[in-house]
């Protein structure tokens, strides 16, 4: 069958656009996602439906594409990185911090050429996806999909508090709302986690809109490759039980996430064409930038020894409270954050917990670098869609980097 628009992933993009896209009721839509759907929060599995729960980002969960990356050229034992594979994409199994980035990340896309990037231009979309249950004011929705709030300060663990009152003894500014544009110092996360549910893009956007006569959503569906006539991409082979098929669609949207859209696209023989002809992978597009400039976000965890009878997480939101700060000498704002969070053995599958087999609960302050200089690349083991690709992220690999995440430290 062919559809006006088919759209290759279920995450927060994919099911957002699929909302969206078909309220035109002459367009017909198609979702297609690698992992298993859930029509309604009922069927939801708790590991998914509840915030606390994080089971569903364990390296051996049937939701986390469980990819392995190398971090440094020195590093002997490859990380995690978990992604979701599900509906609703990693947004099903995050830490559900709903912290935009700053006004200057996105004027800087648009100094690239495309004024609709621009902070001022996006910051409708910000106010229409949200309603803030807290923070009332022009920089804030008060009737969109997702619901976001802050954990009040009478509710907060110890070391959340600890860690608040130890920053601003530091002399960091209290920040009431770390979505306001001049946010910068120390406070409490907005989190899209009321009553403990994990509010994802499928529960927000498709749930209320499967009922759409054009609206399609297939899950449990593999895509193969991109198929093009010329450069125009025209259809997809997928893969479904077993079984490979064609879909066609007069636009293809590939919404698959920073790692499995650079790598679809590898596959469907757009990007370098040197590395394209090592695995026999025919050229459709050289385009040498696809799969370089990996980057996210490197972390170094400090783990804290709680005294007898102090409270830690079970059921509380995971990361409550935190710090962003300009490092010493940075030209980019807000470009380092800390937070604070505890763990107990009730907190199966928190990812980080896995690192300290031996402790069955503890704290720990994370320190993150926001914007790092360091950059890598993606590139494909072989031409084998269910093979993982390669991820060397090359962290820490400027002394810039390095001097920041020793100073958070």
């Amino acid at each position: 069958m062919r559809y006006d628009v088919v759209i290759i992933g279920g995450g927060s993009a994919g099911c957002t656009l699929a909302a969206r896209l078909s309220e035109d009721r002459n367009r017909s839509v198609l979702l297609l996602e690698a992992g298993p759907d859930y029509a309604d929060l009922e069927r939801l599995p708790d590991e998914l439906k509840l915030g606390h729960r994080q089971e569903a980002s364990d390296i051996n969960s049937p939701f986390n594409w469980a990819y392995l990356g190398q971090g440094t050229t020195e590093q002997k034992t490859p990380m995690q990185v978990a992604r979701g594979k599900v509906i609703g994409g990693s947004g099903s199994v995050n830490g559900q911090v709903f912290l935009r980035g700053l006004p200057e990340d996105y004027d800087d896309w648009a100094a690239e050429g495309n004024d609709e990037w621009s902070f001022v231009n996006l910051l409708p979309f910000f106010r229409k996806l949200e309603t803030d249950l807290d923070v009332r004011d022009d920089f804030h929705g008060i009737d969109g999909p997702i619901p976001v709030w802050r954990l009040p300060r009478e509710q907060w663990l110890p070391v959340n508090e600890a860690f608040h009152q130890a920053t601003v003894a530091a002399g960091f500014f209290e920040d009431p709302d770390m979505n306001n544009p001049d946010s910068t110092g120390t406070g409490a996360m907005p989190m899209n986690n009321p009553d403990g549910i994990r509010i994802s893009a499928s529960l927000a956007y498709l749930n209320p809109n499967r009922r759409r006569l054009n609206l399609t959503i297939k899950a449990d569906v593999l895509a193969h490759r991109i198929i093009f006539d010329g450069d125009r991409a025209v259809g997809v082979d997928v893969e479904s039980r077993g079984e490979m098929f064609i879909v066609e669609g007069s636009e293809i949207i590939l919404c698959a996430g920073g790692i499995a859209s650079p790598q679809l696209l590898l596959l469907s023989g757009v990007g370098p064409a040197a590395h394209l002809r090592e695995l026999g992978i025919p050229l459709v597009k050289d385009l040498p930038g696809v799969g370089q400039n990996l980057r996210d976000h490197p972390l170094v965890t400090v783990e804290l020894e709680p005294r007898d009878g102090v409270r830690l997480a079970t059921v509380e939101p995971r990361i409550q409270t935190g710090l962003r700060y300009t490092a010493q000498g940075s030209k980019s704002r807000n470009d380092m954050q800390l937070f604070p969070s505890s763990f107990t053995g009730l907190r199966a599958g928190d990812p980080l917990q896995g690192r300290s087999p031996d402790r069955p609960q503890g704290m720990r302050i994370t320190c993150i670098l926001k914007l790092a200089d360091s950059a890598g690349e993606l590139t494909l083991n072989s031409a084998d869609p269910r093979e993982p690709p390669r991820l060397e992220y090359r962290y820490f690999e400027t002394e810039w980097d390095r001097r920041r995440m020793r100073e958070a430290i």
